[in-house]
């Protein structure tokens, strides 16, 4: 791994070296190591004071490592095939990289992420594992998500009939949360503490990320020692310009600043998700109302576009590449050649193996904070992602009274004309410098995820604009925050579609389908609030037709 990274910003590279030399002159390496809150704002507000315990984690998760591999072998010895992680955003995402680029090791049991409400997701994945042979990580940093307790309820009576069902399962939650409590008093078989002074999204390298890294058979300890090798390369005690970590920070916040605000990100194939952890880190931390108050900035991550030529992009990208030793990369190197030779500033972060996934989590952490600074924003905080929330809430409730219309002037995909029209006027107001995205209220499946991602390459070779693809509601934990509290320059096409069958929630009064249902409703609501377009497609019951109708829309758009 170079941990310099190999940035080339052509025309940018005078600012970034300003604000390098800016950081060196007033310690800011330092001063971030000794979590001094004056970096981002003179008060020291909530969110900002105590979220720093990142820096410290290389360090002190490796007293963890003796208990995660003892438990790992325990639970691989006793037969488990499966662990599911049940939780949303912070709890996740980690997991489903580490899941999805180290694979489960020999005599492990394999790692699924439950992310979706949707009952079809709900279901499919129920019918596939063997109740006896599962074991479950009931994630959340607070104990009080929503979408973690149905998961919970529903499981924890799949598994009725199994002799002391409270060993198979096990919480990841901060000290003293109410998940802690229900995990005692059902006799969870372990309780995994988590640090408070860690955000959901810098929690990779906590137990969120760990637990279900061990139960795959990853050396936690091996993880570990690469990010603290990042660590000490981005200390306080390094020169500014060395630092890898500010380095890539003060890049990502000088070219936003100057209008190159889509971090476009380009991977080998062994390492592809990776960005899926990193968006959430990016859009999170940078999508929001400057401290000084009034003007909304952001970051916006763009995972999955198929790497185009030149020709294919407008003046607001920053590519980014992530790629692995091993993988055949000549046909990337290429394209980054042909863009950077174009003018577009192009970034390379290249892995020696996979545990060096830990350290470019750490630094990219340390970038993302310090890009926070730059675009004078708390990058610690989540100020917009409650209203969602709120909103959901609150269309549960006139669910429940029967009161619930959750329409929002959406357009029946079945309906070609009327859905043509829809998409050419969605699509007719946007301008050179906004973003789309597509927010997906169905049940992920690979046949799913294959239509959206040509319905992202579609929509970008129609607009030249980038596209950003999301499922809800987990993106509602990651990339939400952008919608709402970043730049207005977005418009974003839901898409929802009527569950084949619904699914009870045990021990609520709700169904799984009522919930996706009136998250998705929250999540409109909540962006026309903030003056978004938002444009709703109805797919019916076919999920793969009512996609082929969109994609057709835009092909055909005007």
């Amino acid at each position: 791994m170079s941990e310099r990274g190999d940035l080339r910003l052509g025309g940018y590279t005078a600012a970034v070296d300003a604000r390098l030399a800016q950081w060196q002159e007033a310690a800011f390496g330092r001063r971030l190591w000794e979590k001094d809150h004056t970096l981002w704002s003179p008060e020291p507000i909530p969110e900002l004071t105590n979220r720093l315990g990142w820096l410290d984690l290389p360090d002190t998760m490796t007293a963890e490592v003796q208990r995660l591999s003892r438990f790992a072998r325990d639970v691989a010895q006793e037969g488990f095939r499966d662990a599911v992680v049940l939780g949303m955003g912070g709890s996740s995402l980690a997991p489903e990289v580490y899941s999805r680029t180290f694979g489960a090791a020999f005599g492990h049991p394999a790692v699924t992420v439950l992310d979706s409400t949707h009952p079809d997701a709900v279901r499919a994945l129920a019918r596939r594992l063997d109740p006896e042979k599962s074991l479950f990580v009931v994630s959340s940093k607070s104990g009080t998500t929503t979408e973690m307790h149905s998961f919970f309820y529903f499981f924890w009576e799949q598994l009725a009939r199994v002799p002391e069902r409270g060993k198979h399962f096990v919480a990841v939650t901060d000290p003293g949360t109410p998940l802690q409590t229900l995990a005692r008093e059902r006799g969870f078989r372990e309780v995994f503490n988590a640090p408070e002074d860690v955000g959901g999204r810098y929690s990779a390298l906590t137990p969120f990320g760990l637990v279900p890294a061990a139960l795959l058979g990853v050396d936690t300890g091996k993880l570990l020692a690469r990010g603290r090798g990042m660590a000490e390369s981005c200390h306080g005690t390094v020169a500014a310009a060395d630092n890898p970590g500010l380095r890539l920070g003060a890049a990502l916040g000088e070219l936003a600043r100057a209008g190159r605000d889509k971090v476009t990100f380009v991977t080998s194939h062994s390492v592809e998700t990776f960005p899926e952890w990193i968006e959430q880190l990016i859009a999170e931390s940078t999508g929001k109302t400057i401290l000084a108050g009034g003007e909304h900035r952001g970051i916006v991550p763009v995972a999955g576009e198929p790497l185009g030529p030149p020709e294919a992009y407008g003046d607001d990208r920053f590519f980014a590449a992530l790629l692995l030793q091993g993988d055949d990369t000549a046909a990337i190197e290429k394209r980054l050649e042909a863009l950077e030779s174009a003018g577009h500033p192009v970034g390379r972060f290249k892995l020696s193996d996979r545990y060096d996934l830990g350290a470019e989590m750490f630094r990219w952490e340390v970038a993302t904070a310090a890009a926070g600074a730059v675009l004078e924003v708390n990058p610690f905080d989540q100020p917009d992602v409650q209203l969602a929330k709120t909103l959901a809430n609150e269309a549960m409730k006139q669910a429940a009274a029967g009161t619930l219309k959750t329409g929002g002037g959406a357009v029946d995909a079945a309906d070609a004309k009327a859905l043509g029209a829809a998409v050419a006027g969605w699509l007719g107001g946007a301008r050179a410098g906004d973003y789309l995205g597509l927010h997906a209220y169905l049940p992920p499946r690979p046949e799913t995820t294959a239509a959206l991602n040509g319905l992202q390459a579609g929509l970008h070779a129609r607009t030249r604009l980038a596209v950003t693809v999301g499922y809800g509601p987990r993106f509602l934990h990651s990339t939400g925050q952008l919608h709402k509290g970043g730049t207005d320059r977005c418009r974003f096409l839901q898409i929802v579609d009527q569950p084949t069958e619904d699914l009870a929630v045990p021990e609520t009064s709700y169904t799984f389908g009522t919930l996706i249902g009136a998250q998705a409703e929250g999540d409109r609501q909540a962006l026309e609030q903030r003056g978004r377009t938002v444009l709703r497609v109805q797919l019916g019951h076919d999920d793969a037709k009512g996609l082929a109708a969109v994609q057709q829309a835009v092909e055909g758009a005007r």
